[in-house]
């Protein structure tokens, strides 16, 4: 049997989902929840928490609560990178058309929100170990956000690194004025005549840390969903390693796995 905070989440929910209550729309009162409920105001304050870590709702504190705006989802699947390798020798013109962001989430590229930063910076001891490099070696680190212009939280956190040497030969490719760049990494990398061979990624799932938390705009209990993805071109050199934090609450992850015929 459910209890007086659940009847009282279960009523409020069944609103939201039918529409009485549209996202943005203020809820009723703590203090008219209260009167019509019968209630005290520590059980609706529960039901309230229950909405609110379903993300269905959110707390304006001195104002009220209110039906959350679904976020924007994005899809990520393991065919991008072919589409993004077969975009990276076209003109510039349809290059400027898309890039990943629409890709994932079917937005156009006017509707998004671009942040790059770049800085030349040395392989720690992990990453010397994944490229096959010195320790100290020089890289070219950049730190991507990428949002919705009606949303404030960017679709993930991501920072990748490049080997200098490898990129230097290409003055453009060291300015982060020049982003969001039409057609991405893959095309970067064609301009110094690197051609991918393969992406591996491998994904994890942890809690997130304040920082992330914050800045992806999460509702308490929502998990992130890591990716490190490393490049190799096809001298199987490793050319760029990614780390990619995805909020759980946004990101779905598609693999298709294509099988040889009998």
């Amino acid at each position: 049997m459910a209890t007086a905070y659940e009847k009282i989440a279960g009523g409020l929910r069944a609103r939201i989902r039918a529409g009485e209550l549209a996202p943005g729309d203020k809820l009723p009162s703590e203090a008219t929840l209260v009167k019509e409920s019968g209630k005290s105001g520590p059980t609706v304050q529960r039901a309230l928490s229950v909405l609110q870590e379903e993300g269905l709702i959110e707390k304006r504190h001195g104002i009220g609560n209110f039906v959350r705006k679904p976020r924007t989802k994005a899809l990520r699947d393991n065919c991008r990178h072919q589409w993004e390798k077969d975009r990276a020798r076209e003109s510039v013109e349809l290059r400027k058309q898309t890039g990943a962001t629409e890709h994932d989430t079917g937005l156009e590229i006017d509707d998004l929100v671009f942040y790059a930063s770049y800085r030349k910076t040395k392989a720690t001891a992990e990453l010397a170990e994944v490229f096959g490099l010195p320790e100290g070696t020089p890289l070219l680190k950049r730190t991507y956000r990428t949002r919705y212009a009606a949303e404030t939280a960017p679709f993930n956190l991501v920072t990748s690194h490049l080997v200098h040497s490898m990129v230097e030969g290409n003055a453009d490719l060291l300015d982060d004025a020049n982003e969001p760049w039409p057609g991405g990494t893959q095309n970067q990398l064609h301009t110094v005549g690197i051609e991918l061979d393969r992406i591996e990624e491998r994904v994890t799932a942890r809690p997130p840390t304040p920082e992330e938390t914050e800045e992806l705009e999460l509702l308490p209990g929502t998990s992130v969903i890591v990716l490190r993805k490393i490049s190799y071109d096809i001298k199987d050199r490793v050319v760029d390693v990614s780390d990619i934090t995805l909020p759980g609450d946004r990101t779905e992850l598609l693999f298709t796995t294509r099988l040889e015929r009998w």
